[in-house]
This record gives structure tokens, C-alpha cells and sequence, in this order.
């Protein structure tokens, strides 16, 4: 098959969705598919371009066999609702005369990855006039999100009219595929008819991140003693989040000498959460900025616990996807989120996969961390979790079977 992917984020951005579209394109081109992706110049997680792209034109190269189109976008320098919008309009605008300039050779499939959905009417008034068929991969439920970090109240006239949008265009795209079940849930309850519905989880290398990886390469490298208890959170440090409460909570247990904190990424939130640190004159926490794919395995493995955080109103909207491989290596883990939730499904259908906290409750969060290492046997590996990468989150498995599923299609 042809398949043109839009989506804001791709190689060399190693981390969330940048990521797993890297690995998809790269799997489908070696499966013999023709792929290639309208993007931007590469800039998450820290917000900043890289130096090595143009910044006010087209660019376009080759990444393992697969044709990336770059499009000039906006990049705030401070990440606010407002600045984010212009972000994503930019970028709706760019890949839409990069779209168009492909309008004459055959495709046939459009992805269109969200975020964004600014992107999505220009996709469908493309399909329309060219006869392509369409696929809308949600990642992130991006007004849902938005809505959730205080954009406007969740009961407004325009949040209300931002969902009617939103349904009215879901519904123009031959297929829609989530990340979960609850967020196929979300999409029926736009509207969107069940047989155009796809499950196309994301995915963990589990052959790669193990288990049986050793954990004192990094414990070596950042001079951790043996009987030191680690803290991780690894990922995006952005406002949704909401990682004061990691700090505070360090506060409080900063007496336990043995404990340490572990932060390990970047984002437009770090300057703010590196200052809030020092002013709580923290001496148990590290920062470190994000780390290249190939050590990533030593630096889960290294952890006694693991830190799975978001602010409530948005772990209702979006899997984590640092969560695939926290269990893939059978880790320790505490999330943050409503029982309601994909997150809160799966830990009561598999006890034991990972202890489910309230989001933003700092007590729950030191009662979570004080039981975990007094009561859990940190030394092995989380078998539930393991076994559950093992038949959930394989590449290969979830990918074929993505594109098995849209390839039955009768659309």
C-alpha cells in the first residue's frame, strides 16, 4: 500500500508519539509498504527547533527508506493555551500545501495522526477531491486535552460547540483508531460508527527492553550506591504532568537518606520545575536530561520504582505511553488516575500490574511510595507486568494486526 502519515512529530524525536510513528513507517517499509510522512522539523520535547532544519521552508529526506516532508512550523518559546494554538495552526497551514503538492501522485491511504486535529479538514476535503481513503489514529484527544488543562470549562457554550466540531469531522474519516478502548469509547460517543472503529494500541520492543537487562550500568554511571531505593519518572516533564507533587512528596521523605528521586527528560516545564527544587532546597532528587534509546533499558531497569504521573482532566484522554515500557521490563510502577479511566481498567482487570493512586493527591502519592518499597519485592522483576507486555504489547503483533484490520476494510 501507498500511505501518506501527517503528524507533527517524527525521527530523530525519541520519545511519545515521534516515536512510535518512526517505528511504524520504518516496520510498514520494510514490510514492502510505500510510506511516506508530512512532519515537522523535529522539536519535542524541549519546544526549540533543531538548528540542523530550516526553519521557514520545505525540506525533504530520506530516513531509512522512508520520504520525510518537512513543513516550516511556529515554535513558542513559552508554551500558554494561546502560543499552542498558533503552534498547531501552523502546522495545519504547512502541511496542508505540502499535501497538496502530492496531490497528483497515487495514495491509498492518508493517516492523519492527533494531535493535530487542525490538520483533519484539509485531509478530508483532500480524500474527497482525490479519492483516498482516510484514517484518523488518535493519540491524544487534543481538545479533550486542552479543555482538561483550564482552556475553558468542560460545560461551556464553547466547549460544547468545539465538541460538535469535533464529531462533525471525526465522522468524514473512513476509519478512526485508538490507543486503547476507552478512547474507541470516547470516538462512539462522537458518534463514530463501530464497524469504522480500529484498536491500534501503542507498543513496547520487548525484546529489547527485558527483565533480565542489568540495572547497575546506570547505578554505576550516576554513583548510586547498591542500597539505594530509586524513584523514576521518565518522559515528557510538560504542565499536564503536573510533577510539583513528585517534588513535594520528595520533600517530605527527604529524612530517608537511602531514597532517591530521578527525573529524567525535558520539556517546556523543566525550568519551572528545576526552580521549584531549588527553592525547596531538595538534595534527594536528580534531574537528567532525556537519554538515547539504546541506554534506555538500563535506566528502567536501574529503578525500584517507577513514577507514571498526570494531572487529573487529562489521564482520562491519553494512555502514557512511557507506560509500555515500564511493563516490559517488569517494573514497579505508580499511576496516576480515576478508576474510570483505560489506566484504571486495566489495573483491576490485571491486579497487581501497577498500584492506581487520585491524580494530584500528594498524600496518596507518599502512601503509594512508603508501601511499595516496604512491602513489595523490588529486588525482582513485576511478573504481571512482564507477562503482560509479553502478550498485550509486542511491535510486530500490533502493527500486523493494524494493518490487517484496515486492510479487510470495505470502505
Amino acid at each position: 500500500m501507498k500511505i501518506t502519515i501527517i503528524s507533527l512529530n517524527y525521527s530523530p524525536e525519541n520519545i511519545g508519539i515521534g516515536k512510535y510513528n518512526t517505528e511504524l513507517a520504518e516496520y510498514l517499509t520494510d514490510a514492502g509498504h510505500d510510506i511516506e510522512i508530512i512532519t515537522a522539523p523535529p522539536y519535542y520535547p524541549d519546544w526549540e527547533l533543531s538548528s540542523k532544519y530550516n526553519k521557514f521552508w520545505f525540506e525533504t529526506e530520506n530516513i531509512n527508506n522512508v520520504k520525510v516532508m518537512r513543513c516550516p512550523i511556529y515554535v513558542p518559546k513559552k508554551v500558554t493555551t494561546v502560543s499552542r494554538l498558533f503552534h498547531l495552526a501552523s502546522f495545519a497551514i504547512t502541511s496542508t500545501i505540502r499535501l497538496v503538492s502530492t496531490a497528483f501522485k497515487r495514495k491509498d491511504i492518508i493517516l492523519l495522526v492527533q494531535p493535530t486535529f487542525f490538520c483533519a479538514p484539509s485531509v478530508i476535503l483532500f480524500s474527497k477531491l482525490f479519492k483516498v481513503r482516510t484514517i484518523m489514529h488518535i493519540q491524544d484527544y487534543e481538545l479533550d486535552a486542552m479543555l482538561g488543562l483550564g482552556m475553558a470549562s468542560k460545560n461551556s457554550m464553547f466547549s460544547r460547540t468545539l465538541k460538535r466540531i469535533e464529531s462533525f469531522i471525526t465522522n468524514r474519516f473512513d476509519q478512526v483508531s485508538s490507543i486503547s478502548l476507552s478512547m474507541l469509547d470516547r470516538a462512539r460517543n462522537l458518534g463514530v460508527k463501530k464497524d469504522k472503529l480500529v484498536l491500534f494500541p501503542n507498543w513496547a520492543d520487548i525484546n529489547f527492553v527485558t527483565p533480565e537487562t542489568s540495572s547497575d550500568v546506570f547505578r554505576d554511571k550516576l554513583n548510586f550506591d547498591t542500597s539505594d531505593k530509586i524513584v523514576l519518572y521518565s518522559g515528557n516533564i510538560g504542565k499536564k504532568q503536573g510533577l510539583e507533587i513528585v517534588l513535594d512528596v520528595a520533600k517530605r521523605l527527604e529524612h530517608d537518606k537511602s531514597l532517591k528521586f530521578l527525573l529524567v527528560g525535558t520539556g517546556a516545564h523543566i525550568d519551572t520545575l528545576k526552580k521549584y527544587s531549588r527553592d525547596l532546597n531538595l538534595n534527594n532528587i536528580t534531574f537528567l536530561p532525556l537519554q538515547a534509546w539504546q541506554d534506555v533499558p538500563y535506566l528502567l531497569a536501574m529503578a525500584d520504582l517507577h513514577l507514571v504521573i498526570q494531572k487529573k482532566g487529562v489521564a482520562d484522554a491519553v494512555l502514557p505511553s512511557k507506560l509500555t515500557n515500564i511493563l516490559a521490563v517488569g517494573g514497579h510502577s505508580i499511576v496516576t488516575a480515576e478508576p474510570n479511566t483505560e489506566l484504571g481498567r486495566i489495573e483491576n482487570k490485571f491486579p497487581g500490574i501497577y498500584t492506581l493512586i487520585p491524580p494530584e493527591d500528594t498524600a496518596a502519592l507518599e502512601k503509594a511510595i512508603r508501601f511499595a518499597l516496604e512491602n513489595t519485592n523490588i529486588d525482582s522483576h513485576n511478573k504481571v507486568a512482564r507477562d503482560y507486555a509479553e502478550k498485550y504489547l509486542s511491535k510486530s503483533m500490533t502493527i500486523n494486526n493494524f494493518i490487517s484490520d484496515i486492510s479487510r476494510s470495505n470502505i
